[in-house]
């Protein structure tokens, strides 16, 4: 089972990203693109152009984890552009629950 913990870092790709890519794909997005090493335990997140699908990349020390969420309605707040700064577990969670990370105001769930 997928567990992030409180000093786990969460990098997010900003603007949209072509989530046909698997494991390979991502992975070398992570290296060239964010510049960060898939394997150092952090978490990766990317977001279609529509804001309606996410998918997280990470590594627990025995091969990589790819989870994926889709929304039934609405999107997900995702900064369009600017640096793949990282965020706490905890802004993860909020994001992925319909908050706005920087002001933490619910955005998807109406």
């Amino acid at each position: 089972m997928l567990s992030i913990g409180p000093a786990t870092k969460v990098f997010l790709r900003p603007g949209a990203t072509d989530l046909r890519l698997g494991f390979e794909g991502l992975y070398q997005m992570v290296r060239t693109v964010l510049g960060q090493d898939p394997l150092s335990g952090s978490v990766f997140a990317f977001c279609n152009r529509s804001r309606t699908r996410l998918k997280l990349l990470t590594w627990d020390t025995t091969g990589l984890w790819l989870c994926t969420k889709r929304l039934d309605q609405g999107a997900f707040f995702w900064p369009a552009e600017g640096p793949a700064d990282a965020i706490t577990a905890a802004q993860l969670w909020a994001l992925v629950a319909g908050l706005e990370v920087s002001g933490w105001r619910q955005h998807w769930r109406r």
